[in-house]
């Protein structure tokens, strides 16, 4: 059954990213702020990937001087799902 989840972003321009799990895929990312040609694309190239692939894309980009950046805060957003999700919990943070 597909789950819908939204995260605050800490350090970025955009104020918060919601996703939708789909039988461990990624779906519907939307960002709330930050610059949206970018976030735009980052979903569409994003969706229905597995959650494990998505943060290790992900994890660790920063933007600019920042110790972060949206992508990464998606990365750690999905963390926290994993941490939600015990049958998840390999995959997303492997």
């Amino acid at each position: 059954m597909p789950e819908r989840y939204n995260f605050d972003t800490e350090g970025t321009c955009s104020s918060s990213v919601s996703f939708t799990v789909d039988a461990g895929k990624l779906r519907d990312v939307e960002f709330e702020g930050g610059c949206p040609g970018n976030l735009l694309g980052l979903a569409r190239l994003l969706e229905g990937m597995e959650l494990a692939e998505a943060r290790k894309r992900l994890a660790g980009i920063s933007c600019g001087g920042k110790p972060s950046s949206c992508p990464d805060q998606l990365a750690r957003a999905l963390a926290r799902v994993a941490a939600r999700r015990p049958e998840n919990a390999e995959a997303v943070t492997a």
